[in-house]
C-alpha cells in the first residue's frame, strides 16, 4: 500500500468515526430527542430567598419527532416535582403521570413523563432545592453594600436541570419566554431581552426568540444598576461597581463591530454584559445577550479586556455553532480563543495580541505535564458514551485554537478567514460534531489546497496528546525582550531596583511572573513585592501569578493579602492553583486549610467542590 493510499484510508476511517459519532445521544442526558424535542420553553417562577429556592412551573413546547413515542424524558436534579400536566388539543390541562429514577451523582435524576398521546405542550410544576448546583444564593454580607441579597446562576455544563426540568444537552435548542417574580428592590436580568427601564411591576418578563442550547439559560437577581455603552451594549452590575465596569468595558461597541467585519453579522440583537459578585467561579459565561463576566476583570486600565473579546467570540463560536455534546467541547472553545486573538489584533494592534497568544501557548505547554497523555487529544477515538471518555477542558482551549490558526499561517488569510465565516454561516443555531467540521474542512479547504496540511497531521492535531511539533510558536518582540531581564535577575546579575518595568504591559508581568515561579528564592519575590508593590495590584491575573509563586517559594509575608484576596475571590482558575500550592509546603498545609473553613461559604458550589476534592486528598 502506497503512503498515500494508506492516508486516504486513514482518512476515510477518522470520516467513518466521526459520522458514526453524529448520530450518537448525549450520553450526560436522559433526554431521548430522537423522539421529541423541545421547541420553546416558558417559565413562571417565584424567587424566595429566605428558602433559597425558585418555584413555579415550566412549560414545555414539542416537537415530536418519532410518531409512535409515548413518553417525554427529561433531566432533572434534585428538583420537587408536584405535578405534570399536559395541554390537550381544546387547550385544557390535564394532570399526567410521570416517574423519577434513581439519582444519579454525575447526572441527576431522568424523569419519565407517560403521556396518551403527542401533546403539543407539556408543563410542569415544581421547586429547585437550596442547594442547586446552577444557583448561588448569596447572604448580604456577600455583596458590595451588604443591604441586599443576591442570586446567579452557572448552568454549563449539565446544571441547567438543577433549576429547571428540560432536554439538558447541547444537542437541543429552544426559544424561550419566562415571567419572574422577586422581592420588592431587587432587579432580575435573564439571558434574554433585558428592558433596563423594567420596573418588575407584576413580575420580570423576558423574550429570547433565537434558539439556544439549555447551558445558555443564565438568571441573576439583586441590586443590579444599568449603564449603556453603544448602541447595541451595556453593563449592568452592583450600583457600587458600575462606574468601574462601565469604564472598563468602554471598548465592547468596537469588538462587537470588529468581529462582524471578520466573521459576519451579529445575529442575537444587543451584547449586554452583567458583572456579578466575586464568587462567580469563572472569567465569563457567553450567556446569549448577557454575558456573565467576573469582577476580577476589572483593572482600572482595560489591561483584561481579552475576557471580553473572549466571551464575544462566542456569540459566533459556541453560541451560534454549538458543539453537539460536551465530547466536541474543542468546537466551542478552541473555535472561541482563535477568533478572540483576531479580535484583539483587530482593535489593539499585532503586537498586543501576539503578546496574548505567546502567553497562552506558554501556558498550555507548560500545563502537558499534569495531564495525562491520552487527554491530551482534542477529541478521543472512544464511542460517546461516557464523560470517561472526553478530553482536558482546559487544553481545549489553547490546543483548538493552535490547530485553527495553523490552518491559517498555511493557506493564508485571504483563504482562511472565508473558509471560518462560511463556516459559521453554514452551521448557524444548529448543534455540531467534530466530524461534520472534519467534513467542511475537507470539502471546503484541503480539496482545494491540499498541501495545507496532511492527513497525516490532521489526525495528529485530531487525536494526538500534545502540541504536533510542526505547529509554529508566537513570538512576541516585547515579550522576547523580556527573557535577558529575567535571566539576569534570577541569577543576582541585575538588581531588582534596576529593572526597567515602567513601560511593561499586564501580560508582561504575566509571562515574567510564570517564568520566574517555582525558580525565584523567597528573598527575590520579597524584593519584588518592595519595588513594585505586586501583592498590592488591582490586575488579579497579576495578582494570582505573584501569590502563586510566593506560595512556592514559601514567601510568607504577605499572608495577610493573599488572605484577603482568597477570601474576596471565587474564581477557580485562581482559588484551587493556588490552594494547591500552598498544600504542598507542610508549613502552609494548615494555614491554607484555615483560610479555606473561612471563606468557603463565600465560593460558588463549583468552586467548593473542586477546592474540597483538594483538601480532602493527602
Amino acid at each position: 500500500m502506497t503512503k498515500m493510499t494508506f492516508l486516504r484510508v486513514a482518512a476515510a476511517a477518522i470520516l467513518a468515526q466521526c459520522s458514526a459519532l453524529a448520530l450518537a445521544l448525549d450520553p450526560l442526558s436522559y433526554a431521548r430527542y430522537d423522539q421529541v424535542k423541545t421547541s420553546a420553553l416558558h417559565m413562571d417562577l417565584k424567587a424566595d430567598f429566605t428558602k433559597k429556592t425558585l418555584s413555579g412551573f415550566a412549560e414545555l413546547s414539542l416537537d415530536w419527532i418519532d410518531k409512535k413515542a409515548r413518553t417525554l424524558d427529561l433531566d432533572t436534579r434534585d428538583l420537587s416535582i408536584s405535578k405534570v400536566e399536559a395541554q390537550d388539543a381544546r387547550g385544557a390541562w390535564k394532570v399526567v403521570p410521570y416517574t423519577l429514577d434513581k439519582r444519579d451523582a454525575e447526572k441527576g435524576q431522568a424523569m419519565h413523563v407517560k403521556l396518551s398521546g403527542q401533546p403539543q405542550k407539556v408543563r410542569i410544576h415544581y421547586r429547585t432545592a437550596p442547594t442547586a448546583t446552577a444557583l448561588q444564593w448569596l447572604s448580604p454580607v456577600q455583596t458590595m453594600s451588604g443591604k441586599r441579597p443576591y442570586m446567579f446562576s452557572q448552568s454549563q455544563n449539565i446544571e441547567a436541570r438543577s433549576w429547571v426540568p428540560l432536554q439538558d444537552t447541547p444537542a437541543v435548542r429552544f426559544t424561550y419566554t419566562a415571567r419572574i417574580e422577586a422581592p420588592e428592590d431587587l432587579r432580575v436580568v435573564m439571558s434574554a431581552d433585558n428592558d433596563p427601564k423594567a420596573t418588575g411591576k407584576g413580575g420580570w418578563r423576558f423574550t429570547m426568540p433565537q434558539a439556544i442550547p439549555s447551558y445558555l439559560l443564565a438568571i441573576a437577581i439583586g441590586e443590579i444598576d444599568a449603564r449603556t455603552l453603544g448602541p447595541r451594549t451595556g453593563v449592568y452590575a452592583e450600583p457600587k461597581r458600575i462606574e468601574a465596569a462601565a469604564y472598563e468595558l468602554a471598548d465592547t461597541e468596537k469588538m462587537v463591530a470588529a468581529a462582524e467585519s471578520l466573521y459576519g453579522p451579529y445575529r442575537w440583537g444587543r451584547y449586554d454584559m452583567l458583572v456579578l459578585p466575586p464568587s462567580f467561579p469563572i472569567g465569563g459565561m457567553e450567556n446569549p445577550r448577557l454575558t456573565f463576566l467576573t469582577p476580577t476583570m476589572i483593572a482600572g486600565d482595560r489591561s483584561l479586556v481579552d475576557l471580553i473579546a473572549h466571551e464575544l467570540a462566542h456569540s459566533w463560536s459556541g453560541n451560534l455553532v454549538t458543539n453537539a455534546s460536551w465530547k466536541h467541547w474543542w468546537l466551542n472553545e478552541g473555535f472561541t480563543t482563535y477568533v478572540t486573538t483576531r479580535i484583539l489584533e483587530k482593535i489593539y494592534g499585532e503586537e498586543v495580541a501576539t503578546m496574548n497568544l505567546q502567553l497562552e501557548q506558554e501556558e498550555a505547554l507548560s500545563s502537558l505535564a499534569e495531564i495525562p497523555a491520552a487527554k491530551q487529544a482534542l477529541i478521543t477515538r472512544h464511542p460517546d458514551t461516557s464523560s470517561q471518555h472526553y478530553t482536558d477542558d482546559a487544553l481545549a482551549y489553547p490546543k483548538g485554537a493552535w490547530f485553527l490558526r495553523t490552518l491559517e499561517q498555511r493557506a493564508g488569510r485571504d483563504v482562511f478567514d472565508p473558509f471560518l465565516r462560511g463556516w459559521f454561516d453554514q452551521h448557524a443555531f444548529q448543534s455540531v460534531t467534530t466530524g461534520q467540521f472534519v467534513s467542511y474542512l475537507r470539502k471546503n479547504l484541503l480539496e482545494k489546497h491540499p498541501k495545507v496540511l496532511s492527513e497525516a497531521e490532521l489526525e495528529e492535531w485530531l487525536y494526538g496528546p500534545g502540541i504536533p511539533a510542526s505547529a509554529t510558536r508566537a513570538v512576541s518582540q516585547r515579550l522576547a525582550a523580556l527573557n535577558a531581564t529575567r535571566d539576569a535577575w534570577l541569577k543576582g546579575d541585575v538588581k531588582t531596583a534596576q529593572m526597567d518595568t515602567k513601560n511593561w504591559t499586564a501580560t508582561e508581568w504575566m509571562k515574567f511572573l510564570n517564568d520566574i515561579d517555582e525558580k525565584a528564592s523567597a528573598a527575590q519575590l520579597k524584593e519584588l513585592d518592595r519595588a513594585f508593590g505586586l501583592s498590592r495590584t488591582g490586575n488579579n491575573e497579576v495578582a494570582f501569578r505573584f501569590y502563586r509563586a510566593s506560595a512556592n517559594a514559601g514567601y510568607r509575608d504577605i499572608r495577610p493579602a493573599m488572605e484577603a484576596f482568597l477570601m474576596s475571590v471565587g474564581r477557580q482558575k485562581f482559588v484551587v492553583p493556588l490552594y494547591t500550592a500552598l498544600r504542598k509546603n507542610p508549613q502552609d498545609k494548615a494555614w491554607a486549610e484555615g483560610v479555606y473553613k473561612k471563606s468557603r461559604e463565600r465560593y460558588h458550589p463549583a468552586t467548593q467542590k473542586s477546592v474540597d476534592k483538594q483538601m480532602a486528598s493527602k
